[in-house]
Formats: C-alpha cells, structure tokens, sequence
C-alpha cells in the first residue's frame, strides 16, 4: 500500500491483523489514518506511532468517518465487526448511497459462505445488483490481487482514476 501511494484507513488499534498491517504501512512510508471510538480506545490499543488518530463518540460515528474517509473498502478475514461493517457498506450500495468498491479478501477461502448465503438471498429475492448497475462486491482468493482490484474497481466506478482520498479502508 505505502508503495502505491495508498492510505491505510482502518479501525485504529494496533493489536491484531489491521494493527500489524497499519505499522507495516508507516513503517514502509504510507499514510495511516486510524478512528477509533473513545471505548475502544484501551482495549483496542489505539495506534500513536507515526499516523493519524481519530476519536469518536461511538461506533456509528467511527463508520460515518471510516466511509468518508475512504474510497474503497476491504474486507480481510476477520471477526463479526468486520462481518457487520462489511454488510452496512454493500446494503449503502444497494440502495444506491455510494458506488465505492468492496473487496473480500477471500484468503483459504474464508468468505465462502458468506458468498453462498448471498446467492442463496439472491436466488430468494432479497438481494439486487446496485441501481447504477455492476456488483455489490468482488471477490479476490489472493492476496496480492486485492490492490490490483481495488485499483481497477476504482477506475471503473469512477470517470477520475485518481479519486479524492486515494485510500482504501480495509477492515
């Protein structure tokens, strides 16, 4: 990402995945930007050390600021607050509030049944393609495709290649 130009715009801890991932970003010279809610804050361990931190009142608002914030979100497996960030951004697609790329990072196969259930939602008739068309999500099984497509989803849902923020939220 730092090699890339790309911002890192995550949940703000450094513990876990996304705090691994944002200490490699600054250390390899990208911008972090990390919001956290003030509840989170200790038990998370918000991250300090050389990028930017945002603390909100709760969780509606760090997803307000996550979603300005960002251009592209990516969904890296992980628990149900991933689960949960990642379906509000699709439902914000589907009825038409953002056109802004979602990635499952479908390492092992982790997102496969999530995958499945929307089919099956779809096949039921719950689930429809966004009113500007295209797809709520894309699915990558490798690692090093999800930059590429994020970077090509951002091309095709916007007329400017190089969008307002530059970053990529991954959850």
């Amino acid at each position: 990402m730092a090699r890339a130009g790309v911002r890192l715009v995550y949940g703000g801890g450094s513990i876990g995945l996304m705090g691994t991932i944002a200490r490699e970003a600054i250390a390899g010279g990208g911008e972090v930007l990390g919001i956290i809610p003030g509840f989170l804050r200790d038990r998370e361990v918000a991250m300090v050390d050389g990028g930017d931190l945002i603390v909100t009142n709760d969780m509606h608002e760090r997803k307000r600021a996550m979603f300005e914030h960002s251009d592209a979100f990516v969904a890296l497996p992980g628990g149900i607050g991933t689960l949960e960030e990642t379906v509000e951004m699709m439902t914000w697609v589907q009825l038409g509030q953002h056109q802004k790329p979602i990635v499952l990072a479908n390492v092992d196969g982790f997102w496969n049944p999530l995958t499945g259930l929307f089919v099956h939602i779809e096949k039921a008739g719950f689930l429809h393609a966004p009113p500007r068309g295209g797809s709520l999500y894309r699915v990558v099984d490798e690692i090093d495709s999800v930059l590429p497509t994020v970077m090509h989803e951002l091309e095709t849902a916007y007329a400017d290649p190089n969008p307002s923020h530059g970053s990529t939220e991954l959850m």
